[in-house]
C-alpha cells in the first residue's frame, strides 16, 4: 500500500469486508479505500442467494450495476431483473430494496455518502 492511491484485486481486497471494497468501516491502514464519501462493495452471489428482508429508511443513492449472471433487485414501486453486463439499476433516499440471485452473479454496488 502506498501512500495517496492503492490497487489490488476486488475478490481478494473484499473478502475480509463481506465484499465491500471502500467506505468508512474500513480501517485507516487502508489508505485511500477507507472514506467517507462512497462506499464500493464487489459481490459474488451464487443462484438462489437472495436478501429476504428489505432496507428501511436508508438515506443514501445507491447504484447497483450486473457484471455476469442474472440478478434481481426489489425496490420500493418496482422490480428490475437485470440479464445483459452492465444492466443496472440505482434508487435515492428512502428507498427500500432486497435483492436476489436468479444465477450465479457478479454485481458492483456503489453508495454514497458512506454512513456510519
Amino acid at each position: 500500500m502506498t501512500e495517496g492511491w492503492t490497487s489490488g484485486n476486488a475478490n481478494e481486497d473484499a473478502a475480509g469486508n463481506r465484499g465491500w471494497l471502500v467506505g468508512h468501516f474500513l480501517d485507516p491502514s487502508h489508505g485511500v479505500r477507507a472514506t467517507n464519501d462512497v462506499e464500493v462493495k464487489w459481490a459474488n452471489h451464487p443462484a438462489g442467494d437472495k436478501r429476504p428482508e428489505w432496507t428501511a429508511d436508508d438515506q443514501r443513492t445507491t447504484l447497483v450495476m450486473l457484471i455476469s449472471g442474472e440478478f434481481r433487485i426489489d425496490v420500493t414501486g418496482g422490480t428490475k431483473t437485470m440479464s445483459r453486463q452492465g444492466d443496472y439499476v440505482m434508487w435515492g433516499p428512502g428507498i427500500d430494496h432486497s435483492w436476489e440471485a436468479l444465477a450465479d452473479s457478479v454485481v458492483l454496488t456503489v453508495r454514497w455518502p458512506s454512513a456510519t
